[in-house]
């Protein structure tokens, strides 16, 4: 399942297994199941903050929004790509009900 596919309806968890750390203010992240390491930039390290365990989509999108000045269009664009990537990598998972 793809973020694409939930759009904003859905929910979003970290999976379990990675050691995340900041670094001149930017997120970086080793996953232990794959032995990679990530750096995810300062907004994404953000958007990872934001993720918990069973965080709704749409909450995501309405905090960054709030943070930052950008388009609503963009960052939802912009947002779901980089759930997307993070799913591809299996650093999260998605669901379409919390807790699931």
């Amino acid at each position: 399942m793809s973020a694409s596919n939930l759009l904003l309806t859905g929910f979003v968890s970290q999976c379990p297994g990675n050691i995340v750390s900041d670094m001149d203010g930017e997120k970086v992240m080793l996953s232990v199941q794959n032995g990679k390491y990530y750096n995810l930039g300062e907004t994404g390290g953000r958007i990872w903050d934001l993720i918990g365990s069973s965080t709704p989509i749409a909450g995501i999108l309405s905090a960054l929004t709030a943070e930052y000045e950008v388009d609503h269009n963009e960052c939802k664009e912009n947002m779901l790509s980089f759930l997307n990537h993070l799913h591809h990598h299996q650093l999260i998972t998605f669901s379409n009900a919390e807790g699931q």
